[in-house]
This record gives C-alpha cells, sequence and structure tokens, in this order.
C-alpha cells in the first residue's frame, strides 16, 4: 500500500501526516510572525525616504523571510539546522540558546505546536478531500494573522488579501460555498465594519478599528459564504468582549489602550469555517 492509499483509508496516517506537516508549516510561521512586520516597516521607511529625496538607511542591506539566516537575538549565534527541529530542539537545548544560554522564547514551540494540533482537526474533521487542503491553507494564514495583530496591531495586506482571492477562487467549484455567496461574503464582510468604523468615527470621533479588519472579515466571507458573516461577528464581538473586560477588571489593563480585533476575527472564522453549519443547524432546531 502506498502513501496515497494510506492517506485515503487510513485515519491515522493522515492525522499524522497533517501534524508532522503542521510542526514544519509552524515553524517557517515562527519566522513570518517576526519578520513580516520587521519587512514592512523598512518598506515604509525606505518609501518615505525616497518621497523625501533621502538615501535609505538600509539600502543594499538584504532582509526577507528567507535572508539572513535566523541568529540569536543577544549573541548573534547562527542558528544551525539541527537547533531548527520544531519542538525537539527546544526540549534538547532546553529552551536555551547553544551559545550564550539566553531563554529562547516559549511562543516558538506553541506555535509550532498549535499550528500541528490545528492541523490535524482540519485532517480530521474534512479528510482526504480538497476542502481539508484548502482548509490547511486557511489554518496556516491565520496563525500569523492572529499573532501579528495581537503583537503589533497590524494585518498586512500580503495575507489578506491573498487570502481573500483564494478564497473567492476557491467558490469557483463550491469548495465550501458557491461564487454569489462568497462574493456576497466578501463584499458584506468588508462593508459591514467599514460602515461601523465610519459611524463609531462620526459619533466618538475616535478610530475604533483599522482596515485590516475589513479586509480580513471580507477573506472570511469569501470563504464562508455571507451566510456565515453573523455567526463569525457574534463570535469574535463576544468573545473580544469578554476578554477586553477581562483585562480590564483582572489586570488593569487602561480601558484606553486598543484591542486588536483581528485576533478573534481569525479564531471566529475558523471555527465557522469548520463548524459554522453546524452550530446554525442546532441553533435552528
Amino acid at each position: 500500500m502506498d502513501a496515497l492509499q494510506l492517506l485515503q483509508e487510513s485515519t491515522l496516517f493522515l492525522a499524522g501526516s497533517a501534524g508532522l506537516l503542521g510542526l514544519v508549516v509552524g515553524s517557517f510561521l515562527n519566522v513570518v510572525i517576526h519578520r513580516l512586520p520587521i519587512i514592512l516597516e523598512r518598506r515604509w521607511t525606505r518609501e518615505c525616504a525616497e518621497l523625501e529625496g533621502r538615501e535609505p538607511q538600509d539600502a543594499g542591506e538584504p532582509y526577507n523571510l528567507l535572508i539572513p539566516g535566523s541568529t540569536c537575538p543577544g549573541c548573534g549565534h547562527r542558528i544551525r539546522a539541527v537547533e531548527n527541529i520544531p519542538l525537539l530542539s527546544y526540549a534538547f537545548l532546553r529552551g536555551r540558546c547553544a551559545g550564550c544560554g539566553a531563554p529562547i522564547s516559549l511562543r516558538y514551540p506553541l506555535v509550532e505546536l498549535a499550528c500541528a494540533l490545528l492541523s490535524i482537526v482540519v485532517a480530521l474533521h474534512f479528510g482526504y478531500t480538497l476542502q481539508s487542503g484548502a482548509a490547511l491553507l486557511f489554518t496556516w494564514c491565520l496563525i500569523p494573522l492572529f499573532l501579528i495583530d495581537f503583537d503589533r496591531q497590524l494585518l498586512p495586506d500580503s495575507i489578506t488579501l491573498p487570502l481573500l482571492w483564494a478564497g473567492l477562487l476557491l467558490s469557483l467549484n463550491g469548495t465550501f460555498t458557491d461564487s454569489t455567496a462568497s462574493i456576497l461574503g466578501a463584499t458584506a464582510g468588508y462593508l459591514s465594519l467599514w460602515s461601523i468604523y465610519h459611524v463609531f468615527r462620526l459619533v466618538t470621533g475616535k478610530e475604533g478599528m483599522g482596515y485590516g479588519d475589513f479586509k480580513l472579515l471580507a477573506a472570511i466571507g469569501a470563504w464562508t459564504g455571507w451566510q456565515m458573516l453573523p455567526l463569525v461577528i457574534l463570535f469574535s464581538s463576544v468573545v473580544g468582549a469578554v476578554i477586553g473586560i477581562g483585562l480590564i477588571l483582572f489586570r488593569g489593563r487602561d480601558h484606553e489602550l486598543p484591542i486588536p480585533f483581528g485576533p478573534f476575527l481569525a479564531a471566529a472564522g475558523w471555527l465557522t469555517l469548520l463548524w459554522g453549519h453546524d452550530i446554525i443547524g442546532l441553533y435552528l432546531h
């Protein structure tokens, strides 16, 4: 029996393969989460310098998702391949740099583990189907969006816009929803938050959210269809309100400090893609 047959016939092999692939992807997503905001900031700095007629400070210094190689921020020790094995390297090094012994953030193995577990859930839910492959892509895009917005209040167009177009293209063969529902979902997703943003700004004189939130909800609407948008907004708003109130009451967070909405949208969108129809069916019956 070859690997393709095993994926089709063995749930255990499918889940294990998805988990291993999720670990590898999760390791790469750690790079995306750390470097993509820096890449964007450097690009914006260069563009501002060019508009002002100045020479960019980082001109000629390549910095992207692949170059330069990963190093320890404390001592500059270049991380070797054997030190970059998902989960295992962190355990073997006991969470410390091999060069200087500085602690390595626990977030790195947690992102790898979360990506693996979510990938397994997706594979078990959809099986060996086109839906499973597409949902894995959806999941792997939402993880960096979740954490980048949590850290920086930023939802990069370089992730949200391809995610939007992928959802629209997948609707051509009805992978998750039909084209009409997908197009209406993308349109309604964007315009609903866009409208709330402008009404809130007119009433309070403040900006309640960013344009990245509009694009993310548009992408989720393209994947799930317009019918699922009320569920996504309900989930994200309720969870966001509960967490926001909890941070203010129990951790003394200043209520004037903004709480990013993107992580709640991402979590709600993932849950809706997998179980939205089931949840609505339970509610109706």
